[in-house]
């Protein structure tokens, strides 16, 4: 199983990165936004090289946008990641202009993920471009009234007969009870915010025996 840390605040990458529970980070213009960011002002380089610092094996950067600038957007963030350890990912939206891009964007050898997916079709298509991932937006395919659960079992279906072994990358999850039963379905990859991360660690009996252990240790011999 991998983890990713979907967040763009670099304080939560420094807690967070170094307990080795993460494999990567994913980025995107709401969460940059969240953090106080101006997307098109990021010095990319300068987060590239803490998330090297950090020992991120991954690092997924989504377009600002399907316009005639992604493919060099998209090639400038390539160039600069050379220079660090770490896969780099470019996130390019579901929709018919961002699959457009995607032919490009492999012939210049880039990772592709198809971000924002709300229904079950869409990974045939993000398997058909041979896109590396596809990340269904759990959470809020609930929120709009949606079968999640039952979506999410048909991914997992079309992926296991898949030729191109397109990986879903499970988003917007909104608890760690929802991370287990799709974990429990085959979903092997998840990204989520650092709130989930701590309810994931999170363990009132675990913290209480350790407690225990920490005051038997500490007995003095009389």
């Amino acid at each position: 199983m991998k983890l990713y840390l979907d967040s763009f605040d670099v304080e939560s990458w420094k807690e967070w990165m170094p307990s080795g529970l993460f494999y990567g980070i994913t980025t995107n213009p709401i969460l940059a936004e969240r953090a106080g960011l101006f997307y098109p002002s990021i010095n990319w380089s300068s987060k590239m090289a803490l998330a090297e610092k950090l020992n991120v094996k991954e690092f997924h950067i989504q377009l600002p946008s399907c316009d005639e600038t992604a493919i060099s957007f998209a090639a400038q963030r390539k160039e600069e990641a050379q220079n660090f350890n770490f896969n780099f990912v470019v996130k390019v939206p579901l929709t018919k202009e961002g699959v457009k891009l995607v032919p490009e964007m492999k012939r210049r050898g880039l990772s592709i993920l198809m971000t924002a997916c709300y229904h079950s079709k869409q990974y045939i298509t993000a398997d058909a471009i041979k896109a590396d991932y596809i990340a269904p937006y759990f959470g809020r395919m609930e929120e709009a009234g949606l079968d999640a659960y039952d979506h999410m079992s048909l991914m997992k279906d079309l992926e296991r007969h898949s030729t191109n072994r397109c990986k879903i990358l499970v988003a917007s999850i909104r608890s760690v009870e929802q991370m287990m039963t799709l974990a429990a379905q085959g979903h092997l990859y998840f990204t989520i915010s650092p709130a989930i991360a701590d309810e994931l660690l999170s363990a009132e009996l675990t913290v209480k025996a350790v407690s225990e252990f920490d005051e038997a240790a500490a007995k003095v011999e009389v």
